[in-house]
C-alpha cells in the first residue's frame, strides 16, 4: 500500500490539475505553510483550467463539500503530513532552452518565462557574432564578459521572476577537422564552464563534436585529448557537462558521420568508461532517437547517474517519404521535428519513467518550422508545449 504522504500528493495534484485558478483560494481561506507564509499555487497552476475546459461553479458540490473546501482541505493535509511540516518531495522543474527567443533580451526572456508559468530556462552562452546554423549564435549569457557583479545581477533578476537557470547552453563541434576552428571551440566552452560557476548554475550543456567524415574508432583519440581536459577543467570548477544525444546528420554538409559521436547508448557506455569522472553525462533529448528508430526509455533507467538535464523536444517520422528515400538518405529527408505531442514519442510513457529516474529540468526546445513565423507564434509555441507537458508531471 502507498505511504499516506505520495497518497495525500496524488489527491492534492489531481485537484490542483482540475481547480487551476482556485488553488490561491486557500490563501484567502487562512492556509499558510509552517514558516508562516501563504501557500500559493506552482507554476503548473497557472492557466485556469487544464484542457482548455471551463471550470466548474463556484460552488459545486465536491464530495459533499465546495471546491474551495475540499482542496483547501486536502492542502493542509499536505502541508502537515511527514511530521507535521511542509513535505519536500522531487519534482521536474519545466523550462525551455532560450536559443528560440534570440530577438529577446535576457530580461525580456525571463519576464516571458515568469508570465507563462514556466519554472527555469537554459539560457545559451554562443560568442556574439553570426551563426552558421540555425538556432545556434543566440547569446543570452556573454560568457566571456560576464563579470561577478554582472553575474549577480542576472542571479537577483532570475530570484525575482522565482525562475531558475538550468543550465548553460553551448553546441559548437570541438572536434572538428580544422583544428584553430576547433580549439576556438574548446576554448570557449571554458569560458562557459567559468560563467557557469559565477552564476552558481551547475550544468553546461554541450555536443562533444566529430569529424563526420571519420569513423567513430578514428575520432576516438581526438575526442579523449580534447574532452579529457574539459571534463576535469569542469569538475575544478563544480560544474557538470551534460552532452546532447543529437548526431547532428541531418544534411548533406554533416554527412555521413554527423557532427556529435554521442548519438547512441553503445558510444555513452564507452564515453563513460574512457572518461569515468561522475560530472560528465547527458543532456537527453528522446526525439533523436525517434528518427534513429531506437528505444527512448531504456537509456532512461541505465543511463540515470547520467542523465543532468533533459530537452522535450517531439519528432515525426514521415512515413511515406522514408518508404521512398529509405533509412541511408539524409535524415530531414524522412523526419520532422516537432512540439512535444505533435509527433512520435509517447509522452506520458517518457515522463512515467523519467519521474522514477530523475528530478531535474525538462527544457522544451522549439525547433517547429510550422510555428517559427513570428516571435508570438514561437511564444504560443513554448505554452502549448509547456501546457501539454504539465499533464504528465506532478
Amino acid at each position: 500500500m502507498p505511504p499516506i504522504g505520495r497518497l495525500v500528493r496524488s489527491a492534492s495534484d489531481m485537484i490542483r490539475r482540475n481547480l487551476g485558478s482556485d488553488v490561491n483560494r486557500c490563501e484567502g481561506a487562512g492556509l499558510k505553510s509552517t514558516t508562516g507564509a501563504p501557500m500559493s499555487r506552482g507554476a503548473a497552476d497557472t492557466s485556469p483550467w487544464r484542457g482548455g475546459m471551463p471550470p466548474p461553479a463556484e460552488n459545486r458540490p465536491v464530495h459533499g463539500g465546495t471546491k474551495r473546501s475540499w482542496l483547501c482541505f486536502v492542502e493542509s493535509i499536505r502541508a502537515t503530513s511527514c511530521s507535521g511540516s511542509i513535505t519536500k518531495y522531487q519534482m521536474i522543474k519545466l523550462g525551455f532552452v532560450s536559443a528560440i527567443l534570440p530577438d529577446l533580451t535576457l530580461e525580456q526572456v525571463a519576464d516571458f518565462a515568469s508570465s507563462a508559468g514556466f519554472d527555469c530556462i537554459e539560457l545559451m552562452c554562443w560568442p556574439k557574432g553570426k551563426a552558421e546554423r540555425r538556432y545556434a549564435g543566440v547569446t543570452h549569457i556573454d560568457a566571456v564578459s560576464l563579470t561577478t557583479d554582472a553575474a549577480a545581477r542576472v542571479r537577483d533578476l532570475f530570484a525575482s521572476r522565482n525562475l531558475a537557470i538550468s543550465g548553460l547552453g553551448y553546441y559548437p563541434n570541438p572536434l572538428t577537422p580544422d583544428q584553430v576552428e576547433a580549439d576556438v571551440y574548446a576554448a570557449h566552452i571554458r569560458k562557459v564552464i567559468e560563467a557557469a560557476k559565477l552564476l552558481g548554475v551547475g550544468v553546461v550543456n554541450s555536443f562533444v563534436g566529430r569529424d563526420w567524415c571519420k569513423s567513430i574508432d578514428d575520432n576516438w583519440p581526438r575526442f579523449l585529448s580534447t574532452w579529457s581536459p574539459l571534463i576535469q577543467f569542469a569538475a575544478d570548477q563544480g560544474i557538470k557537462i551534460g552532452i546532447e544525444n543529437c548526431p547532428m546528420s541531418f544534411t548533406r554538409d554533416e554527412w555521413p558521420g554527423g557532427k556529435n559521436l554521442a548519438s547512441t547508448p553503445a558510444i555513452w557506455r564507452r564515453m563513460f568508461e574512457d572518461i569515468p569522472a561522475p560530472n560528465f553525462g547527458l543532456n537527453y533529448d528522446p526525439s533523436h532517437m525517434i528518427w534513429q528508430r531506437m528505444d527512448y526509455l531504456k537509456p532512461l533507467r541505465e543511463f540515470k547517474s547520467r542523465l543532468f538535464h533533459v530537452h522535450a523536444k517531439d519528432a515525426r517520422i514521415d512515413a511515406d517519404k522514408l518508404d521512398d528515400v529509405g533509412t541511408l538518405a539524409y535524415p530531414n529527408l524522412y523526419h520532422t521535428p516537432k512540439l512535444p505531442g505533435l509527433g512520435d514519442v509517447d509522452w506520458g510513457r517518457f515522463l512515467s519513467v523519467l519521474t522514477e529516474v530523475y528530478d531535474g529540468p525538462v527544457c522544451i526546445e522549439v525547433e517547429d518550422r510550422a510555428f517559427e513565423g513570428s516571435l508570438e507564434s514561437r511564444k504560443a509555441a513554448l505554452v502549448q508545449s509547456g501546457r501539454y507537458l504539465r499533464q504528465f508531471i506532478p
